[in-house]
């Protein structure tokens, strides 16, 4: 179907097919909202940009894979969704909405962002899963407000230490990434409440119980040979969830360094 309709596009005037598409936007929503979100754009309509007052823009499931310097009109947009559609580089153009608190940008073809993106500095929402990301992007640690970062389902192997700057940071997920060792630098966040690492590959997972913020840890689906020990009140999503963590440290295999001090212990004893 969707075939189809393109084809019947591609004999209207581009002018005719907008108003077919989106219909008539003469007028600033009451709400201040505008959704064109499913209705295949390849461009975005021209009057959207006059709306100064927009607040919210969803661009949501179309075929964008660029945006008109117009959009910079838009002073005022808190909200702006870009998820399932072409993009394979950010539009330096959205770094200029300086009072963007959400962005979503979720399920395109990016592979890095631009280092323009720092300016957004009351951003606190980023959504950037299922892109094409193998290096954790570095300028999202220079975003300052941001409170919930979503990156699952790339190809991220690492996290860098100036994540730890982010003191706002309250929720990380990264799911689905190729993740080997639980990352370090999460260990120092103590402010953290929710860290989804499920579907990587982390074969041992540390102790997080000194993380007093965390309310929950999502861990399925990894390799792991034992559970993260978390404080009272937090809760965790993985093999050996239920167990206590008396039971885990039993089942928990020594690691290198308890046997050598085990062995020194023994070899003292001896003497």
């Amino acid at each position: 179907m969707g075939n189809v309709m393109r084809s019947v596009m591609a004999f209207i005037p581009l002018e005719r097919c907008q108003r077919f598409l989106v219909g008539d936007l003469k007028e600033m929503p009451f709400d201040r909202t505008v959704d064109l979100s499913s209705r295949q754009l390849r461009r975005l309509p021209n009057p959207v940009c006059v709306f100064g007052e927009l607040i919210k823009l969803y661009l949501s499931d179309n075929n964008l894979s660029s945006l008109p310097a117009e959009v910079q009109s838009l002073r005022k947009l808190q909200l702006l969704a870009l998820d399932f559609n072409c993009f394979e580089e950010l539009p330096v153009v959205v770094c200029r909405l300086t009072h963007l608190n959400i962005l979503y940008l979720g399920n395109n073809r990016l592979y890095r962002l631009p280092r323009e993106l720092e300016d957004l500095t009351a951003l606190n929402t980023l959504w950037l899963e299922t892109n094409c990301f193998t290096d954790f992007p570095q300028v999202v640690c220079e975003l300052s407000s941001l409170k919930t970062l979503h990156l699952g389902y790339n190809q991220i192997r690492s996290l860098p230490r100036e994540l730890g700057r982010l003191e706002e940071l309250r929720s990380i997920w990264l799911a689905g990434n190729q993740l080997s060792e639980f990352p370090s630098v999460l260990l120092e966040m103590q402010f953290l409440a929710v860290v989804d690492v499920d579907r990587n590959k982390i074969r041992y997972f540390p102790r997080l119980s000194h993380l007093q913020g965390l309310k929950l840890v999502i861990y399925d689906h990894n390799p792991c040979v034992n559970a993260p020990v978390i404080a009272d009140g937090a809760r965790r999503v993985g093999r050996w969830a239920d167990n206590s963590d008396e039971e885990e440290d039993e089942d928990i295999p020594k690691q290198p360094s308890d046997t050598t001090a085990e062995l020194k212990e023994d070899q003292t004893d001896e003497e």
